[in-house]
């Protein structure tokens, strides 16, 4: 059997092994593929087993990969497949659901300490010699905030979120998150609250839930309105989340305290996104999932989602 990984090198640049996906087949992996249609299905070839990133598999190329039967998605995102084809092919489709929890949370965190803090900044400019020259005993180039008291709004209050929230807790913060519109606590001791409250009441605010149509810009002018004066956003889930020109007015307006974001509306990000130009932004390239450990902990599970698949009990399957 031929197995066919499309774009392996974000997963796998070298620091981890194939191996135990070469155990279950003929395994090709390419550090990257062309976007064009027929390329990808010179590349898919006789495969019966296809593995991808980010590297689109459309209607058309899952219609004339004729062998195809299984597509291993490498993220817990899938919506670079079309799963709708894929199940009218009859191909199985599978996710990486649980791997990066711990490391994203604390991506999370380390942007939001990178927010109250500005570590990088400060440094840099003692490198650029700005303390040598200094004539202080000590200088800050962005306001320090302390933490400790502060409201963490988290949107989508999920395996990731409630770690976000475990952590935040231990920093001294009050946190409140979204579940529809039922308000109690949960047994961390989180308020769960309606979205309308969490806008109003936070003064940082965390996504953590999926893309779907009713979250699609939730980050937008109006909603950005109904919070408080300073606030600041976090985005480390999906960049279509964010109106991005409307956080980049916010920011540069002040509304909008900060910002860290990891991910955008179009990645990699295009020269002309609003938010390159924004004031008081820091935007990292997508990789709050990318730790080694949990980088082995996908390549362990996608390894056991193609097993599954062969012994006929496809597990973590999106188009059921």
């Amino acid at each position: 059997m031929d197995i066919v990984v499309l774009d392996g090198y974000t997963e796998n640049p070298g620091d981890l092994s194939w191996s135990s996906l070469e155990k279950l087949g003929n395994l090709t992996v390419y550090d990257r593929s062309p976007l064009s249609e027929a390329e990808l299905v010179k590349r898919i070839g006789d495969a019966q087993v296809v593995l991808t990133n980010k590297t689109p598999l459309t209607k058309k190329v899952i219609q004339e990969a004729k062998q195809l039967k299984y597509i291993g998605v490498l993220a817990t995102g899938y919506n670079v497949v079309d799963v709708i084809a894929a199940k009218e092919q009859g191909i199985i489709v599978t996710n990486i659901p649980t791997y990066g929890t711990d490391t994203v949370a604390q991506y999370t965190i380390a942007l939001l300490l990178e927010l109250a803090h500005h570590i990088g900044a400060h440094s840099d400019s003692v490198k650029r010699g700005e303390w040598t020259n200094s004539k202080d005993w000590c200088y800050w180039n962005y306001p320090q905030i302390e933490l400790s008291g502060k409201t963490l709004g988290i949107i989508g209050y999920g395996r990731i979120g409630q770690r976000v929230g475990e952590i935040a807790a231990a920093l001294g913060m009050k946190v409140i998150a979204t579940n529809g519109e039922r308000e109690e606590r949960d047994r961390n001791g989180t308020k769960l609250v309606s979205l309308e409250q969490l806008f109003a009441e936070s003064d940082i605010i965390s996504l953590h839930c999926p893309l779907v149509p009713e979250n699609e810009r939730i980050i937008n002018a109006e909603n950005i309105g109904k919070m408080k004066t300073g606030v600041l956003i976090i985005n480390d889930s999906r960049g279509q989340l964010i109106n991005e020109k409307d956080l980049a007015q916010a920011l540069d307006s002040g509304k909008v305290g900060a910002a860290a974001v990891d991910v955008v509306s179009e990645e990699p990000i295009r020269a002309e996104n609003p938010l390159l130009q924004a004031k008081n932004i820091i935007i990292t390239p997508h990789i709050a999932w990318a730790s080694k450990e949990a980088r082995s902990r996908l390549m362990e599970i996608a390894v056991d989602n193609v097993s599954a698949y062969l012994n006929g009990t496809p597990k973590n399957r999106v188009n059921k």
